[in-house]
C-alpha cells in the first residue's frame, strides 16, 4: 500500500503502510511521496509534517532488485528526499524501529528525528555494491560530520538508539511508550510557532549548512516580519499573557 497522507489542523501526516515488508520503498511510492509534499506545499495553513510508519520498523530503505528504477528524473530516490528536506513545514520523522539504507537519508532530510530506545540503523550501500547518490552523501556530512559519514557509508557499522542520539542522527529520544507524548509535545510546540519566522529560518538555516546562505533573502524575510501581522499579534499576546492566534501575515 502506498504511503498515505493527512491533513488536520495545522499538521500534516505521511504514513508508510508496507510493514508486512518492513516499510520497503518501491518504485511508485516515490512519486506519491513527491505528490504528497507537493500537496502539503501548496497548504497554506500546515506548519508541521510528520513522517512515521506502521509496524515494527521505521523503514527499511529502497528495494534493492528495483535499484534500477530509483535514477528515474521526475520521480528519483535523491528527488524524492530532496522534497522532504525542502518542504516548507518543519518536518519530524518518528523511529519506532529499524531505519536502513536508503531511509536513513530520508529520516535525515527531515528537521527533527524522535526515534525510540528500540530503534537501529545501518547503511548497507557499500556491502551492496552501491554507491550513494550525491545529495545524500552531502546530507550525511553537514548534518552527522565527515567521521561519522565515513564510519556510517564505508563500514556498514549498525548504531544502537543511544549511538544514534549521542552522533547527532536523532534529536530526541524516547522509550517506546514515551515516544508518541514526545512527538505530541514537539508537534504543538512547532504548530503554535509563527509562520512566516517558523518557515523562514527553516529554509536559511538548511541553506546555511550548506553553505549556500543568501544575505539579501535573509534580510527580505527579516523585514517581512517585522512588517507582519504576526509580529503585532505576538507581541500583545506576551503582554496579555495570552496564546498567540498567528495567521501567517
Amino acid at each position: 500500500m502506498q504511503p498515505g497522507l493527512e491533513l488536520s489542523d495545522h499538521i500534516a501526516t505521511i504514513t508508510l503502510r508496507r510493514p508486512s515488508a518492513a516499510n520497503k520503498l518501491s518504485p511508485e511510492d516515490l512519486p506519491a511521496l513527491i505528490a504528497h509534499i507537493d500537496r502539503i506545499n501548496q497548504a497554506d495553513d500546515i506548519r508541521v509534517v510528520v513522517l512515521r510508519s506502521e509496524g515494527k520498523y521505521f523503514c527499511s530503505g529502497y528495494d534493492i532488485s528495483e535499484v534500477r528504477n530509483s535514477q528515474n528524473k521526475g520521480s528519483s530516490f535523491g528527488e524524492m528526499v530532496d522534497a522532504i528536506e525542502h518542504c516548507r513545514a518543519v518536518t519530524i520523522a518518528v523511529v519506532q524501529g529499524g531505519v536502513y539504507g536508503g531511509a536513513t537519508d530520508m529520516a535525515l532530510a527531515c528537521d527533527f528525528r524522535v526515534g525510540s530506545t528500540d530503534a537501529e540503523m545501518f547503511m548497507p550501500a557499500a556491502r551492496l555494491g552501491l554507491h550513494f547518490y550525491q545529495a545524500g552523501l552531502e546530507r550525511y556530512v553537514h548534518r552527522l560530520g565527515l567521521d561519522v559519514a565515513k564510519r556510517l557509508f564505508l563500514t556498514c557499522e549498525r548504531l544502537t538508539a543511544m549511538e544514534m542520539k549521542g552522533c547527532g542522527f536523532f534529536t530526541h529520544l524516547a522509550t517506546p511508550q514515551e515516544l508518541q507524548a514526545q512527538v505530541d509535545e514537539l508537534t504543538a510546540t512547532l504548530s503554535a510557532m509563527a509562520p512566516l519566522p517558523l518557515f523562514g529560518m527553516k529554509k536559511h538555516l538548511n541553506l546555511i549548512a550548506r553553505g549556500l546562505q543568501d544575505s539579501e533573502a535573509i534580510a527580505r524575510d527579516v523585514l517581512r516580519t517585522v512588517q507582519s501581522e504576526d509580529l503585532q499579534e505576538g507581541g500583545a499576546a506576551w503582554r496579555e499573557k495570552r496564546p498567540p492566534a498567528f495567521k501567517g501575515r
